[in-house]
């Protein structure tokens, strides 16, 4: 558990690769209702979108780790289990979906319990950011002394 709190891309860059993978499996979509207008999304390509996200922290992190840049363990467990966590309820959540009509009442409760899973997510990826900064103001504090 320490490893994967000091070196996080050990986790995100892997989950990049199987994300990617599956991507190119998984058949399907997703109908994203905004209002008055529906936006259709295949699986394959959220899923690519997520793949590149992932690298992207995983880079980041690396890049950091090679930079001597220490980040809160406790920031980096709330980001991790807040993306990774959140991406995979949200998939979880979307093969729960009923296909027939009757069934609208328990879709529509399926659907907002997705909006708020997602929003949670991308609120979380405030602490990225966060963390990088605190990390970089702690290494300055460091390495003036």
């Amino acid at each position: 558990m320490h490893r994967i709190l000091d070196k996080p891309y050990v986790l995100f860059l892997p989950f990049c690769l199987i994300t990617f993978v599956i991507s190119k499996f998984w058949f399907g979509g997703i109908t994203i209702n905004i209002k008055d207008t529906y936006y259709a999304i295949s699986n394959q390509d959220l899923s690519t979108l997520i793949s590149i996200l992932f690298g992207i922290i995983g880079g980041v992190y690396g890049v950091l780790e090679k930079l001597n840049v220490n980040l809160l363990k406790r920031l980096n467990l709330i980001h991790i289990v807040l993306t990774l966590g959140g991406v995979f309820l949200i998939l979880m959540l979307n093969e729960c979906f009923r296909k027939s009509i009757m069934e609208y009442n328990f879709n529509d409760n399926l659907t907002m319990a997705i909006y708020l899973i997602a929003t949670v997510v991308i609120l979380g990826q405030i602490v990225f950011p966060i963390n990088i900064i605190m990390g970089i103001i702690k290494k300055r504090n460091k390495t003036s002394v």
